[in-house]
């Protein structure tokens, strides 16, 4: 064991405690799976993370550094806050990237490109891959999510690495009063988002979208603020003309929390998933 340098940050938050903890872990490069995964456990925050150096062909490909994200029961191939979180915390570190304009993050998932606008990082959401449900799979979480069927506007299983359920719900009230059978949604073993857009969505200077997250089959019956359930979400609706091409998310609220996602697709159809992040612990780990 020796002492490791060490961040725990509030992603998609600007005040410590409105956001999504993170814990991050510097210089993770002589530390086994199994040494990871028995922190990230002892941590209990939906995820930690590893700093590494690339690999060869990760740093051919452009990358500025290697993240593996782990949660209490396993590893993850991407995660959003986590990007973001490991990113701010990088940057804190006082690491340049090699492009001025854009960090690039090696992942499970491959290269992940990160974008600073002021006091705002935002990654480019990944490839999406989304489907029709299952009725049988639609009917069970609709049961456990206490709603009727007439409820879902839209569904859509959605896949950017971690795979959600995506629900499209009529109303605000109808998000934010919902009281799930978490045990139940774990017995099922999908995560599942739900989401309502406010026809006033395109005007960014108020929350225009309200998310929820439920994923009590990884260990989190409700998440505060999730940046790849965002990124598929807004890939989904964006595509489908549910949802303007930018748009701000509140989620957390039932949780009391206040995180803000900042969504917008450029011309070149990438969405962009963006919030800010605050550095909350500083100081080394023993591991």
């Amino acid at each position: 064991m020796r002492q490791r340098s060490f961040q725990q940050i509030d992603v998609f938050s600007q005040r410590p405690g409105d956001g999504n903890p993170l814990a991050v872990v510097m210089q993770a490069e002589d530390l086994s799976d199994a040494e990871m995964q028995r922190f990230a456990s002892w941590t209990n925050l939906s995820e930690t993370t590893f700093l590494l150096p690339p690999t060869e062909a990760g740093r051919q490909g452009g990358a500025d550094y290697r993240v593996r994200i782990f949660t209490p029961g396993g590893e993850l191939p991407f995660a959003g806050h986590p990007t973001l979180g490991t990113c701010h915390a990088w940057l804190q570190a006082g690491h340049l990237p090699r492009d001025p304009d854009t960090i690039v993050q090696e992942s499970g998932m491959g290269l992940v490109r990160i974008r600073r606008q002021g006091d705002t990082l935002a990654f480019a959401a990944p490839t999406l891959q989304r489907s029709v449900p299952n009725p049988a799979l639609l009917a069970l979480v609709t049961g456990a999510l206490g709603l009727r069927p007439q409820q879902i506007l839209a569904a859509q299983l959605l896949d950017n690495g971690p795979r959600w359920l995506g629900l499209l719900l009529p109303s605000a009230d109808t998000v934010q009063g919902l009281q799930p059978d978490h045990a139940r949604l774990k017995d099922l073993g999908q995560d599942v988002g739900v989401v309502h857009v406010a026809p006033s969505a395109s005007d960014t200077r108020t929350p225009g979208v309200v998310v929820r997250a439920f994923a009590a089959p990884m260990g989190n019956p409700e998440d505060p603020v999730t940046g790849s359930l965002n990124a598929s979400l807004a890939q989904w609706l964006i595509a489908e003309g549910l949802a303007p091409r930018q748009y701000l998310v509140a989620q957390g609220e039932c949780l009391g929390r206040a995180g803000r996602v900042h969504i917008r697709q450029d011309d070149d159809g990438q969405v962009w998933v963006g919030g800010q992040a605050v550095t909350c612990i500083q100081g080394t780990a023993l591991l």
